[in-house]
């Protein structure tokens, strides 16, 4: 089935015009993107590789679960599903920032939340191929020198 979603303008306002997903991306129309960064009791982060069915990004590793808002969803809404869809989880997430993304896949609107997570989660396979926990320190060690890390 193809996702719908809500074409934005340059202020993320909702401009009453439903696209495909897929049209919104070969147009390089803006669109409403959510992800999440699960972190655990410690602090660490759960870092995860896409499953290789996936057509965005197969096998790629990622410390954030989310994707598309859906026509009439809220980013919040957005958000709380794709936990629930990928890790199997409930969970309210808390927004940290929103940014306009012009670079990569396709133009949109980015919300990135953050949520505490149980340590223990049932991915779904189609969707992670298998997961971790790690602490910050970890996760900059094994990104690759090209990649440059926020300093805290």
């Amino acid at each position: 089935m193809e996702e719908l979603a809500d074409r934005v303008d340059e202020q993320d306002r909702l401009l009453g015009v439903m696209v495909s997903r897929l049209q919104a991306i070969q147009e390089g129309w803006l669109h409403r993107v959510t992800v999440t960064v699960c972190r655990d009791e410690n602090e660490r982060i759960l870092v995860h590789r896409r499953s290789e069915q996936l057509s965005r990004f197969p096998g790629h590793y990622e410390v954030q679960v989310g994707g598309a808002v859906n026509v009439g969803e809220s980013y919040e809404q957005a958000a709380a599903r794709e936990l629930n869809e990928e890790l199997g989880i409930r969970a309210l997430p808390r927004l940290l920032f929103t940014f306009i993304n012009r670079t990569g896949f396709s133009p949109h609107w980015r919300r990135v939340h953050e949520t505490v997570v149980p340590r223990v989660v049932i991915a779904d396979p189609g969707e992670v191929a298998c997961h971790d926990w790690l602490t910050e320190p970890e996760l900059r060690s094994v990104l690759p020198k090209s990649v440059k890390a926020v300093p805290q």
